[in-house]
């Protein structure tokens, strides 16, 4: 029994410690001058977060959040989602300085520290723009979804370097179509039937014996 007591505390000792390491890059501290919101109510000065919380910053207040090995400054008028080691960016603008390559995500594009080495960077989305400032290191711009035709384009990522700025489009993806226009409607099947139904019209209208508006009842 004694031996076996041994085992299990040795097995604690091992797993505890590597357990605890494992939920520190899942959670962070918010800290809020007052004018934060943490899940629709307002956040104390000092809250834990994790993964899946909401914070908003309303105008001219800001917040902080402290997670393993990263700071970040939620400026005013931000909201976003905490995801551990990615911050999900619905609009607003973000300071982060991070040894941990925290990531930045806003719709398709997510913005990494490209080395695991302390990189300060900014990222903001205002008025449909998505603005990515390098202070220190460099960061790269990943697009999801972004059609690759060729093998030059295999690659969807843009570095922006220390010292330099990028601005892209909010919105990324496929190419909207106008109303009416699309694929199907350009297709030669389309076509052929398009033709035919005008061809049948002008046969009906031109050559039947009587008038489509008889004068006469």
């Amino acid at each position: 029994m004694l031996e076996w007591r041994k085992l299990v505390c040795g097995v604690m000792i091992v797993i505890v410690p590597t357990s605890m390491s494992a939920q520190g890059t899942d959670r962070a501290l918010l800290h809020s001058d007052g004018g934060t919101w943490l899940n629709g109510n307002p956040a104390p000065a000092s809250s834990a977060i994790f993964p899946n919380d909401y914070i908003q910053t309303q105008t001219a207040h800001s917040a902080k959040i402290d997670v393993e090995g990263s700071t970040v400054m939620v400026l005013s008028d931000t909201v976003l989602q905490f995801e551990g080691d990615e911050l999900v960016l619905d609009h607003g603008s973000l300071q982060l300085n991070t040894a941990r390559q925290m990531k930045v995500r806003v719709n398709c594009m997510t913005v990494i520290p490209v080395i695991a080495d302390w990189t300060q960077y900014d990222v903001s989305d205002i008025d449909g723009k998505v603005k990515v400032t390098a202070y220190k290191n460099d960061v790269k711009i990943h697009a999801q979804g972004v059609a690759r035709r060729s093998k030059q384009a295999a690659s969807a990522d843009n570095i922006v370097h220390e010292g330099e700025q990028a601005t892209r489009e909010e919105k990324c993806g496929g190419v909207a179509r106008p109303a009416g226009k699309g694929p199907l409607l350009d297709s030669p099947l389309a076509k052929v039937v398009g033709a035919g139904a005008i061809g049948l019209t002008c046969l009906i209208l031109c050559h039947t014996d009587d008038p489509v508006s008889p004068s006469k009842p």
